[in-house]
């Protein structure tokens, strides 16, 4: 039987967060958590379980696939959660998806990866070089691309609320994680970033398209830009073995150096959160925490 520290720190492994538009979306592997503040300063909470394609069928919860099917189905509770959050601050009647809604999001978010790979690749092609050189230089254009991204998203002002609660998850996280009761006046004093974080991703993401791309043949130009989108989602499943892996191993001295530069990052995609936010924060991962009996 494990203890419950032990089951505190293996439950909280599986935990994904998400800023949302006044709240937060905690997700375990069992449920997705959303809490959002309404203009009345009262806290909705929605609570859905899940029922993940990885865990029904044993062959998609297979390393590498469990990746792929990870990330599109976080990327569709991500998008649920916006819905939600926008509908709460509205105050309007929530939205249902519809199949032609979510063909919509997912081509957008396909074209959107591809330009973050076709891009690089084609302006890094001006430079003339070759082997793996290009895949590192095209690398560093890639990330300066995202961090212009990042730049603009930080500079806009009405995006800074989001920033901030996006700051409230992460403490909130840090917080359970250090095994301290769970109140407003001890989780402000934990960190706003963590080393799971999406922006810890992009940069894995980065280093794997480095050398994925390197022992790719050289089959002229045209293949070599289908490689750029036909293996995104590759990559992408590599990257989350590697992210669950940091995870497991967060107090090694390899986790912390690949993570160093995701955390000086998190600077930008995250602010100080205030209270009432801490509290949104706090009730999505209690009660994400009671559902998963830990």
């Amino acid at each position: 039987m494990k203890s419950g520290t032990q089951g505190r720190e293996e439950s909280s492994l599986a935990f994904g967060g998400q800023a949302l538009i006044e709240g937060v979306m905690m997700r375990s592997r069992t449920h997705v958590v959303m809490c959002v503040r309404d203009p009345n300063n009262k806290i909705l909470t929605n609570i859905e379980k899940i029922n993940s394609l990885s865990e029904r069928h044993k062959i998609l919860g297979l390393p590498f696939l469990r990746g792929i099917i990870g990330l599109l189905e976080t990327f569709y509770l991500g998008v649920k959660g916006v819905y939600f959050s926008a509908n709460a601050v509205l105050e309007e009647e929530e939205e249902k998806f519809t199949y032609k809604e979510l063909t919509i999001v997912f081509a957008m978010a396909l074209v959107l990866a591809s330009f973050f790979f076709i891009v690089p690749f084609l302006l890094t092609n001006l430079f003339g070089l070759k082997g793996v050189l290009f895949n590192i230089v095209e690398a560093i254009v890639r990330l300066a691309m995202f961090l212009l991204y990042l730049s603009l998203v930080a500079m806009w002002g009405e995006f800074k609320r989001i920033l901030q609660y996006h700051g409230a998850e992460h403490k909130t996280i840090n917080a359970y994680e250090a095994r301290v009761a769970l109140k407003v006046v001890n989780v402000k004093r934990f960190s706003r970033l963590h080393p799971r974080c999406g922006t810890s991703f992009i940069f894995i993401v980065l280093l794997v398209s480095i050398l994925l791309f390197s022992i790719m043949p050289d089959l002229g130009f045209f293949a070599r830009l289908a490689y750029r989108v036909l293996l995104i989602p590759v990559i992408g499943a590599v990257s989350y073995e590697l992210l669950k892996l940091s995870g497991r191993y967060k107090d090694s001295i390899i986790t912390r150096i690949l993570t160093m530069p995701g955390l000086a990052f998190q600077r930008l995609t995250t602010r100080e959160p205030d209270d009432d936010m801490m509290e949104v924060a706090i009730k999505a991962v209690e009660e994400v925490s009671r559902l998963s009996g830990s």
